[in-house]
């Protein structure tokens, strides 16, 4: 019998069957006993589990687990209480393709809608650097997510932030025609490339852990170092590689936020804008997908705030009742 899909799981319904475990901690409660935290994936969705029993092994991130429990609601979320847990074994009927959360478009599709749009750019110069990087990352851009947790975290789910900051800059574009498309089409292109060194993911698209170089430099310092390899590989010198590297050093916006400068001139702090906006979008859709309309979710750390679900058929009534 087929296992039940995240999606479609509701308040006080047994569940049993095997998912992808997304994060593990083992926690402290407040009367000083152990349990776990888990967040638990297959491809239509996401819940959080808690397993109350403090002597029972942390799995790891990316693993399969077999897990089976009863879902309860908690701040108008569906959270699972499992009772059993273990590792899949080899010997277990396990289909990958329905545990690992996917991009809503094909991989070989969006890192094509990249390349073709590098190929256009009238700067030969930044074509030529654009296209050298897009082929040195392809093989990890076709299953990595754009983070671990916060935002596009899916297979595929960086080429799936990056497409759709292309679209949205094509359009902004149209609205502020001052803006250089091929450098701005490129920073967007390029600005999180290294989040494939920065982060250790399976080929799932689960993230492990960070890797050294993600810790000690990041993303961003490590983007500034691969645009001027390339440079020099291509013979590449000047202005439009300064102005990429301060787009890369300069696309989180702030200091709190990880970048040591500030967007300088207008490409870069359209990047800096697109990118926020891309990345709360989903998060927003993700968080608000897992709420019932009418209520509240937690508070959301990355956004410090709560979020609410809106009782949208109530406004399509309304619309349908005043033509």
């Amino acid at each position: 019998m087929a296992q039940q899909p995240i999606c479609q799981l509701e308040k006080e319904q047994k569940f049993e069957g095997f998912l992808l475990v997304r994060t593990a901690d083992q926690r402290t409660g407040s009367n000083g006993s152990k349990y776990l935290d888990l967040n638990l994936v297959d491809k239509t969705g996401e819940v959080n589990a808690k397993v109350w029993d403090g002597n029972v092994p942390c799995p790891m991130p990316g693993s399969i687990i077999k897990v089976r429990g009863t879902t309860l609601e908690y701040n108008g979320r569906l959270q699972l209480r499992v009772e059993r847990i273990r590792t899949a074994e080899d010997s277990d009927p396990v289909d990958l393709s329905l545990l690992a959360p996917c991009a809503p478009e094909k991989p070989e599709d969006m890192y094509r809608e990249l390349v073709e749009t590098a190929q256009n750019f009238q700067t030969e110069s930044i074509r030529r650097l654009t296209l050298d990087l897009l082929r040195q990352y392809e093989s990890r851009l076709l299953y990595f997510p754009a983070a671990q947790k916060i935002h596009h975290a899916e297979r595929g789910g960086l080429l799936h932030h990056t497409t759709g900051m292309l679209r949205l800059a094509k359009l902004i574009v149209q609205q502020y025609d001052f803006l250089n498309q091929d450098l701005l089409f490129a920073g967007v292109i390029l600005h999180d490339l290294c989040k494939t060194e920065e982060m250790d993911s399976s080929d799932m698209g689960v993230v492990k852990d960070y890797s050294a170089e993600g810790l000690l430099l990041g993303h961003l310092v490590l983007g500034v170092t691969r645009i001027q390899e390339a440079a020099n590989r291509l013979g590449i010198s000047g202005e439009v590689v300064l102005m990429l590297q301060h787009m890369m050093l300069s696309h989180h916006g702030e200091p709190d936020f990880g970048s040591p400068r500030k967007p300088m001139f207008p490409e870069a702090e359209a990047l800096h804008w697109i990118d926020l906006l891309d990345a709360r979008m989903n998060e927003m859709q993700g968080a608000i997908a897992k709420l019932k309309p009418g209520v509240f979710s937690e508070k959301i750390w990355s956004l410090d705030r709560r979020l609410y679900h809106v009782r949208y058929e109530e406004l399509d009534c309304e619309n349908q009742q005043n033509p």
